[in-house]
């Protein structure tokens, strides 16, 4: 049975924020649950029981959040934002991406990295007016 925010338990609060903050690191199930002073396999039962979602779920949701959001505002490749989020591997990072997304992580960051440049460079378009008058 899921549980409000206000009434969720204090070590699921902390392991949430744990893992935020360590969203970079691949993080053991077995170092999360120390975090809170808890065996792995109580951790996954209260997780579950206070979220409605896995704690491997919510991890993996959370690197995908990042990744997409290194994908639209850098230039990094995909294996660096892969390596950035601390996934387990590039192939799983594209297929999990792509389940979730729709697209692969290089033609997510294509289509969006283009949508942020400007139509046209005006550097571009002076240095040319320069030209034309020499």
């Amino acid at each position: 049975m899921r549980t409000g925010v206000d009434s969720m338990d204090q070590r699921v609060h902390a392991v949430i924020a744990f893992v935020d903050r360590n969203f970079h690191r691949k993080l053991t199930a077995i170092e999360i649950a120390q975090s809170v002073r808890l065996s792995p396999s109580r951790l996954r039962e209260i997780f579950k029981e206070q979220t409605g979602t896995s704690l491997t779920k919510y991890r993996r949701e959370l690197q995908l959040e990042r990744a997409k959001h290194l994908l639209e505002t850098t230039f990094l490749s995909v294996k660096e934002v892969a390596a950035s989020v601390g996934t387990n591997g590039v192939s799983h990072f594209v297929r999990d991406f792509e389940k979730k997304y729709g697209s692969t992580p290089a033609r997510y960051a294509e289509r969006h990295r283009t949508q942020r440049r400007p139509s046209h460079d005006r550097r571009t378009e002076s240095n040319r007016g320069l030209r034309g008058c020499r």
